[in-house]
């Protein structure tokens, strides 16, 4: 048996040939009930009322202490340190050598010299081995998921989002709801706790993230609920929870870039056999014998404003030649608004006839039946970009996907996705099925145009 991804991989072959073949389950929402009313009532909420999203489950937690925080930091994130005081936070980008994306985090700063990165665990591993590995002088805790955790989790987590958002805080804390910019953090007290907050906002509409140790939780979360009851506000359920980053433009689940190159073996040989990149399931009409193929620059994410070139860090020179050779314009993210006839055809003969047209179909909202997920996307029969995360909007009436698409395709363009697999290989998440072909036109990523501008400059 492998002990870890670097001796899986050779024992499969290859990275792509491991991660088609993978029988592990998707990713999901762990311990969150699937529908607490049902998920387009709860999708709808996000828009209209409120919502109260618990992030406590699903994510991993990586607690970094030590005069060498910040260095460990800067090393090996695109983004820029040199204005990151306490109580800010910031979405965490980091790349291969090469420039590709291993993945990002929102980054805590909590205290002097004290940071929190929070997310899938892509770019949380990252930071880990350098901790471990890379000679500073720091401390880390972590906390991973409740799939893989005994017991309860260190920290509970919360959003509040929506229209009325802003009032359920005001509610909850019995006082004005504080001023404050996109990503920047305060305290308040709800439920008799002290209670950290950051300024967010996940699907265009105004809100806060809010976390404290999870003793307090049971406080807090019935504080809120008695809150937002007042206000016309929904719990999401996991079923609806990842729908969010189909307005909000946020691509989740890009492949890290780590599967390839001999500078990253010693970190293929860290990641042991249980590790999400080692089990994680690959899928989708987009098919190829390199796995670098599936790999994406910080540019097709729409990642390059945050790129800053005033500190050196991993993959800095490979993201200066992106800029130079023109590789940084080739591709932009976009929304991809699916046709409605051809979707409800495709449902249709998922759920009616023997080996329907597109796998999974049915089990919306989401449609993704593995966790990193790439189709096809086509124009005339010839591939012009790769579509990745897939689900259903009750906002928008339709089934939406975040794609990276050739940059000349514009706005209101008529593309083809290509869904199902030509040879459907992880027998346990996708059923017999065919391929087909749904039309789909070319939009904004994000879709709202109040999430892609002033949700972030308030």
């Amino acid at each position: 048996m492998p002990k870890n991804l670097e001796e899986a991989i050779a024992n499969a072959g290859d990275a792509q040939k491991l991660l088609r073949d993978s029988p592990t389950p998707p990713a999901v929402v762990p311990r969150v009930v699937p529908e607490f009313t049902n998920w387009r009532d709860e999708q709808r909420a996000w828009r209209t009322s409120a919502v109260l999203y618990d992030q406590s489950h699903h994510m991993a937690d990586l607690n970094i202490k030590g005069p060498d925080a910040l260095k460990l930091i800067s090393d090996t994130g695109i983004n820029s340190v040199e204005k990151f005081p306490v109580d800010m936070a910031k979405q965490y980008v980091a790349v291969n050598h090469d420039g590709y994306v291993i993945g990002d985090n929102i980054l805590f700063h909590l205290e002097e010299d004290e940071y929190q990165a929070v997310g899938i665990p892509p770019s949380i591993n990252w930071l880990h081995f350098h901790a471990e590995t890379g000679g500073y002088d720091v401390e880390v805790w972590r906390d991973d998921n409740s799939l893989y955790r005994k017991g309860d989790p260190r920290v509970y987590r919360y959003q509040v989002q929506g229209p009325g958002a802003l009032d359920i805080i005001e509610d909850a804390t019995g006082q004005p709801a504080p001023k404050l910019k996109f990503f920047h953090m305060t305290r308040f007290t709800i439920g008799g706790k002290e209670v950290r907050a950051l300024r967010h906002g996940m699907a265009g509409e105004p809100g806060f993230e809010l976390w404290g140790p999870w003793e307090d939780n049971e406080a807090v979360h019935g504080a809120l609920l008695e809150s937002g009851a007042k206000f016309g506000m929904k719990q999401v359920g996991g079923r609806a929870y990842h729908t969010n980053a189909l307005e909000s433009g946020w691509l989740p689940r890009p492949l890290p870039a780590i599967y390839t190159g001999e500078k990253l073996t010693a970190y293929r040989e860290w990641l042991d056999d249980k590790a999400y990149e080692t089990n994680a399931p690959l899928g989708g009409s987009f098919e190829s014998e390199n796995i670098e193929d599936y790999y994406v620059t910080p540019f097709d994410l729409d990642y390059g404003r945050i790129i800053k070139f005033d500190h050196d860090f991993i993959g800095r020179e490979a993201l200066e030649k992106m800029g130079e050779d023109g590789t940084s314009t080739k591709h932009r993210k976009v929304t991809l608004v699916w046709n409605q006839e051809d979707a409800g055809n495709a449902v249709a003969s998922s759920l009616f006839t023997e080996a329907g047209q597109g796998a999974k179909f049915f089990n919306l909202p989401m449609s993704l039946y593995d966790t990193f997920h790439v189709d096809r996307v086509e124009l005339d029969g010839k591939l012009v970009g790769r579509s990745t995360w897939t689900g259903y909007s009750a906002n928008e009436r339709t089934i939406l996907s975040l794609a990276v698409v050739d940059a000349d395709l514009k706005d209101g363009d008529v593309v083809e996705v290509v869904w199902g697999e030509s040879k459907p290989t992880k027998k346990a998440q996708v059923e017999a099925h065919k391929q087909v072909k749904i039309r789909a036109t070319v939009q904004p990523a994000p879709l709202t145009e109040e999430a892609r501008t002033s949700y972030r400059a308030d």
